[in-house]
């Protein structure tokens, strides 16, 4: 398996150079960019898989970057680097598009291991073995309104449950984050059946969640602008008041 690409977007030397050297010894082909600019020239020459991108950077911001970045390379998997005091910056990255956020000063094995996630969910890396959950396993096995070849209704688009893809009623491909593919076949695999955040984080995301930590909700609502007929006024991804969030098919509603 080739190495995968990662495009690392910081404008202080000293950590894009720790971040290169880090993550080459663990395997990653690194593309080193110290501004939004010189990020924009290597993605029109290069096909990263996953970019690490700070949100303060001069001129262009990372912000800026980001949503750029989600409509040129939609599977593209991105980590938002910023401070931990600015939750304002991490609620606007993942509005924006962003996968997943570590909050600057960080761990070099978290910042790892979240990469690694998203190359996982993404099929470039191989999983772990299966742990022992209390969701549903995959498939239409699991109870999903399994349709001919593994397909089900998931509001006003179609999932295949072998390819992993979601197309819309045209039958267009609808383009997909890691993470929003996550949350797609984790109510895929478990419809009728309220989630909360704690499961979701954990399931979908790899790591825990907090009473502060609105990435849940912003993904979901994400999904529902790409799946409900009037989002505003969901039918498919229903809040469950005081628990988190629910997928209702057509059939059981």
């Amino acid at each position: 398996m080739a190495a995968p690409t990662l495009m690392v977007v910081d404008d202080e030397t000293e950590l894009l150079s720790l971040l290169g050297e880090y993550f080459g010894r663990h395997g990653f082909r690194v593309l080193m960019a110290r501004d939004a600019a010189a990020a924009r020239a290597i993605v029109a020459a290069d096909e990263p898989e996953v970019a690490v991108i700070d949100v303060h950077m001069p001129g262009e911001d990372g912000l800026s970057l980001a949503r750029w970045l989600r409509v040129e390379r939609p599977r593209l998997g991105i980590v938002m680097l910023s401070a931990a005091s600015e939750a304002v910056d991490r609620i606007v990255g993942l509005e924006v598009g962003a996968d997943d956020y570590v909050a600057k000063p960080f761990e070099l094995r978290e910042l790892l291991a979240r990469v690694k996630g998203l190359l996982r969910r993404a099929q470039l890396v191989p999983p772990p073995a299966a742990a022992t959950a209390d969701v549903a396993p995959a498939g239409p096995e699991a109870g999903s309104p399994a349709g001919p070849a593994g397909r089900i209704a998931f509001g006003t688009c179609t999932l295949d449950l072998g390819t992993r893809r979601l197309f819309d009623a045209r039958g267009a491909e609808v383009e997909l984050t890691a993470s929003e593919l996550d949350l797609v076949l984790l109510f895929a695999r478990n419809p009728g059946r309220p989630l909360n955040r704690d499961l979701i984080m954990e399931r979908a995301h790899h790591r825990s969640w907090d009473v502060f930590d609105r990435s849940i909700d912003l993904r979901v609502m994400r999904l529902r602008r790409k799946v409900e007929r009037t989002p505003e006024k969901p039918e498919v991804l229903r809040t469950v008041r005081g628990v988190g969030y629910m997928f209702v098919p057509a059939g059981i509603r």
